[in-house]
């Protein structure tokens, strides 16, 4: 398991980074498999992101983005913790109103 830091400036950029990392983790081509995004919620504040990769042969990698201690943890399809990275800078999080 790694533990290293990265710089990384908007919510675009951590998705494009988590969604990278889990394909090269799973040795899948980036963009060619479904690649989902969902704000977590507590006490009605968010409070991170889940990803989500579904591969070929119900391959499923995940990672959290855990925007209070500004950090992103990836599982592998088998459910293993691989990596943790700690981010320089949070991204600012905000649900939209309906």
């Amino acid at each position: 398991m790694s533990d290293r830091a990265e710089s990384i400036n908007s919510l675009d950029e951590l998705s494009r980074y988590v969604h990278h990392t889990l394909c090269n983790r799973e040795k899948l081509e980036p963009g060619a498999f479904a690649f989902s995004e969902r704000i977590l919620v507590r006490s009605g504040r968010p409070c991170g992101i889940f990803f989500r990769l579904r591969g070929p042969r119900a391959v499923q990698s995940t990672a959290i983005w855990d925007s209070d201690r500004n950090t992103v943890l990836f599982y592998d399809s088998s459910g293993q913790r691989f990596e943790t990275v700690r981010l320089a800078a949070a991204p600012q999080l905000q649900l939209l109103s309906a």
